[in-house]
């Protein structure tokens, strides 16, 4: 039986296999092991704008829904500093170079249908994402600035800063009570659960891609 206060528990420990396969991924590790240049590092900024699209235009929608809603924040938003990055990575004509690779269109179409049919599949692909950014994704942001010179928390990172979080440990402190508070029953947390290791897998699906567009060379 799981109790409500554990969900939180219970996401976070039955994930993490997959939550470490997408960290470790080859990929990830020659990025943030400044073995790839900043080509590399744009072309993945530019396939987390498809998944920030697919999560964010719902979000209007999805804000009055019992089950997504609470996780709605605006202070968590992504797109429009990812915007501003890929502006300063690409110039202003970044649009119109913008393409998926495969796997990340199958990512942001599962987040995009989650989004329309299923709002505890939203909420395990919101938890994926935007806790990810809030731990991991600084160390991506450190690691950006050092080895192609970006300006602290400047263009170019802009998506790994949240301004308008002041205490990032105590906000993902609150974060996690709302998953031990999501109004679900047992067999739809079970679901959630599933959705949330779905949602790592898919974004460890990009990594790959990525990896065999930006193979390093012996």
């Amino acid at each position: 039986m799981i109790r409500r206060m554990d969900f939180s528990a219970l996401i976070r420990t039955a994930s993490h296999e997959q939550h470490v396969e997408a960290e470790t991924s080859t990929f990830m590790a020659d990025l943030l092991g400044g073995r790839l240049g900043v080509e590399a590092y744009a072309r993945y900024t530019e396939q987390l704008w498809f998944v920030y699209e697919a999560l964010e235009a719902a979000a209007d929608r999805l804000a009055s829904d019992p089950v997504a809603g609470p996780f709605i924040r605006p202070e968590l938003l992504r797109r429009t500093a990812l915007e501003r990055d890929l502006a300063h990575l690409r110039g202003p004509g970044w649009r119109e170079s913008l393409s998926p690779l495969p796997a990340t269109r199958a990512y942001a179409a599962r987040v995009a249908e989650c989004a329309r049919e299923w709002p505890g599949g939203y909420v395990a692909h919101h938890y994926t994402r935007y806790l990810g950014d809030l731990s991991g994704g600084q160390i991506i942001r450190g690691k950006a600035e050092q080895t192609w010179g970006f300006a602290r928390k400047g263009d170019g990172v802009r998506f790994y800063v949240f301004e308008d979080i002041g205490n990032p440990a105590a906000f993902k402190r609150g974060y996690r009570e709302l998953l031990d508070a999501v109004p679900a029953d047992d067999l739809e947390k079970q679901r959630i659960v599933a959705e949330c290791k779905q949602a790592f897998a898919l974004n460890t699906a990009v990594f790959h891609a990525l990896g065999e567009e930006f193979p390093l060379t012996a």
